[in-house]
């Protein structure tokens, strides 16, 4: 039976992960610290969700290869599924742009991602660090999609004009969510877009220009907003190894 193994930080998104995996019948560890302890490195088929800081050292001490994507994933991405200029280069390079740009991190959540001027741009990182940085648009919509084997397992609204959607229940339409349905589907459908077994893809409707690829991210670290916490497991335990 799995064991899923949680964090020492509490979240809605634990709590309902918690509940989901006890209906299920499998084990349940909460760390009290940042670190594994001995009775769980040995623990069988360990599912592990955890902030994107920690996760790659939690693994490593578990044992278990967390799926994750590449930092270029956008960059390749075919422009369809896009629909918007995107390049992967250092934060020094970035500092060296003549005008404001949407500006992130690939993979995590090192600073804030939003539009900076060059000279803005926070300090104190890594000068090597690589950064994505992309066209500006304006995001209507954006909704978290779970996906395993390049299926879709669960979609759920994030986002509603740069809006968090929780206080609304993460509540969308059934035209939307049909849209969603059909383009990611499309996407996953494409031998061209390289996945890893378990992952996130957000997707939004950019004005003007129609459906795209928000970004990717590890669904081991994703929140999971207001998708069916159970299908997210299934995700989970691919994420951590488990196919």
């Amino acid at each position: 039976m799995p064991t899923l193994i949680l964090t020492p930080r509490y979240s809605d998104d634990t709590q309902a992960l918690w509940k989901a995996a006890a209906a299920r019948g499998w084990s349940i560890e909460r760390l009290s610290r940042w670190h594994i302890p001995e009775h769980l490195q040995q623990a069988h088929e360990p599912v592990l969700y955890a902030e994107a800081l920690f996760g790659p050292t939690l693994a490593e001490q578990l044992g278990i290869a967390l799926a994750s994507p590449p930092d270029d994933w956008l960059v390749r991405l075919p422009e369809p599924y896009r629909k918007r200029e995107i390049r992967l280069m250092s934060l020094s390079e970035a500092r060296r742009l003549s005008a404001p740009t949407f500006i992130k991190p690939p993979n995590d959540k090192t600073f804030p991602a939003q539009v900076y001027a060059p000279d803005a741009l926070p300090e104190c990182y890594d000068e090597n660090m690589p950064v994505l940085v992309s066209d500006i648009v304006r995001w209507r919509c954006e909704f978290r999609c779970f996906i395993r084997d390049r299926k879709r397992i669960a979609c759920s609204i994030y986002s509603r004009d740069g809006e968090l959607q929780k206080d609304n229940g993460f509540s969308s339409t059934a035209e939307e969510l049909a849209e969603v349905h059909a383009f990611v589907d499309t996407l996953l459908d494409d031998a061209r877009v390289d996945l890893p077994v378990a992952t996130v893809v957000d997707v939004g409707l950019i004005e003007g220009r129609g459906w795209a690829a928000v970004e990717q991210n590890a669904a081991w670290g994703a929140g999971i907003y207001g998708c069916d916490p159970d299908a997210v497991l299934d995700v989970l335990h691919a994420a951590s190894g488990h196919g």
